[in-house]
């Protein structure tokens, strides 16, 4: 797995001062075999900008695919990135996700042919979240002491993931489980993509086509490690998104579950 190269998927819709957080943190990972491809659902020019900023200091190949503003289309912008990425690992992150330091390495010590790895994540405060953006703070230069002192203060929801690394052992499963299902931060082969039509762009909305995802994959024989307490991200406040078609979508899921459906209605391949 050390020379394997991995892909890290970035999605985002008009957040640049949250993207630009999340790729610099990506700028200072202390593994460097990996690219970073910004799949973007239609931003507009600020976010252009950003990401031209960006790539002008990247140390890692980094491109942006975009896609018209139509809406929610998350599973879209993800294939695109997959369908542009070089590398035998795709690693999907959320434009509001900010990697530690060793979020690429503990995903390549994780990886394992015939699994998917489900990353955690820990979630900020509205407050916090404006801190850090507007004072443009490193979140990975904050000390243990500093870390408990935000867990006091309710800016980070849970603090013992980010002072304590747990080995790669017990962390597979061989059962499927809803349980934390996040696209926000999940790795998986791409050669398992291909085998399931990557995400299904067929779901409209918001809500539970990375929870699809899941189930095609287990349904054709990848099972779940967990990621827990060795690759948190620290996700930035944001308003939740309209969740009208979650019902209807979670539904859809629970059909595909049962029927043991493998390939994606509209996916990598249409």
């Amino acid at each position: 797995m050390s020379s394997v190269l991995i892909s890290v998927v970035i999605t985002t819709y008009n957040r640049p001062d949250a993207l630009t957080a999340v790729v610099e943190a990506c700028f200072a990972q202390d593994d460097r075999g990996f690219e970073i491809i910004i799949a973007d659902d239609g931003s507009g020019h600020n976010t252009q900008q950003a990401v031209a900023a960006l790539q002008a200091r990247s140390p890692v190949p980094l491109r942006h695919v975009w896609q018209e503003d139509l809406g929610f289309r998350a599973a879209r912008a993800r294939n695109l990135g997959t369908l542009d990425a070089k590398g035998e690992y795709i690693v999907f992150l959320d434009g509001d996700c900010v990697p530690q330091r060793n979020f690429i390495s503990q995903h390549r010590k994780l990886a394992q042919r015939g699994y998917l790895v489900q990353g955690s994540r820990i979630l900020l405060s509205e407050q916090a979240t404006t801190r850090v953006l507007g004072q443009h703070l490193d979140l990975n230069a904050l000390g243990a002491a500093d870390k408990l002192a935000w867990r006091r203060s309710g800016a980070l929801n849970k603090v013992l993931p980010l002072l304590f690394t747990l080995p790669d052992v017990g962390r597979t499963s061989r059962r499927f489980t809803w349980r934390r299902i996040k696209s926000c931060n999940l790795a998986v082969w791409r050669a398992d993509l291909d085998l399931v039509n990557g995400f299904d762009e067929s779901f409209l909305g918001w809500g539970h086509e990375d929870s699809d995802l899941v189930v095609r994959l287990f349904n054709a024989g990848v099972m779940r490690k967990d990621g827990a307490y060795a690759t948190e991200v620290l996700h930035l406040w944001h308003k939740e998104n309209a969740r009208d078609q979650e019902t209807s979508n979670r539904a859809t899921v629970l059909q595909r579950a049962a029927d043991r459906t493998v390939l994606a209605v509209k996916g990598l391949r249409a």
